[in-house]
């Protein structure tokens, strides 16, 4: 009987010591999946505020890769796969890295049916002050409950507009960023996280 005992705690001592290991690797995870479940209260104004600041950061970069490689282009080829987003390293690590899908609108997506009528009306109060040499701001739609949209418009006389858009009547090039509400919310969580303590 004794016997018998020592073998069962040997077994189970065998099993909790194989199992540690996993846990002791998997625990940090696991508390930052629990920690992004748990309800958090968030405004509608701390989500928009954080497209604005993330919108803004990311259409400055896109835009100065853009321009500089539509610079660099020689081929007309070459220019018409930049105006549509194509091989631009830094957009896409951008992109892939917040989750976000990175568009560049012209004068012709007024009209666009893939676009809901909100943007389509966002577009047309950009197109007409463009007509007008009126300034342009950003702006955010919620288009969804879980999707928002950030557009902005390249500035007229950035290479951009008359390189993409130069034979439309009133060339105009608008960024749009199409980001996930639970990507902006993982963000806010991230930079209060970095935020030093008081």
């Amino acid at each position: 009987m004794y016997l018998h005992s020592q073998i069962l705690s040997l077994i189970l001592i065998t099993l909790v010591a194989a199992c540690t290991p996993d846990r002791v690797k998997y625990t940090p995870e696991l508390k930052q999946q629990m920690s992004d479940m748990k309800i958090k209260r968030v405004t509608n104004a701390d989500l928009v505020e954080t497209v604005d600041e993330l919108g803004g950061k990311v259409t400055a970069v896109v835009q100065k890769e853009l321009a500089d490689s539509l610079a660099k282009a020689v081929a007309q080829v070459r220019k018409q796969q930049l105006c549509q987003l194509q091989n631009l390293p830094r957009l896409n690590a951008i992109s892939k890295k917040y989750g976000m899908t990175v568009r560049l609108l012209g004068p012709a997506d007024v009209q666009n049916k893939t676009l809901d009528p909100k943007e389509r009306e966002i577009l047309d109060a950009y197109l007409y002050n463009a007509e007008q040499k009126q300034p342009q701001i950003a702006n955010i739609q919620k288009i969804s409950d879980t999707t928002y949209i950030y557009n902005a418009a390249v500035p007229t006389e950035n290479a951009i507009c008359q390189t993409c858009f130069g034979t439309e009547k009133t060339p105009l090039a608008v960024w749009r960023l199409s980001i996930n509400k639970r990507d902006v919310v993982l963000r806010m969580n991230a930079s209060v996280k970095k935020k030093p303590a008081n």
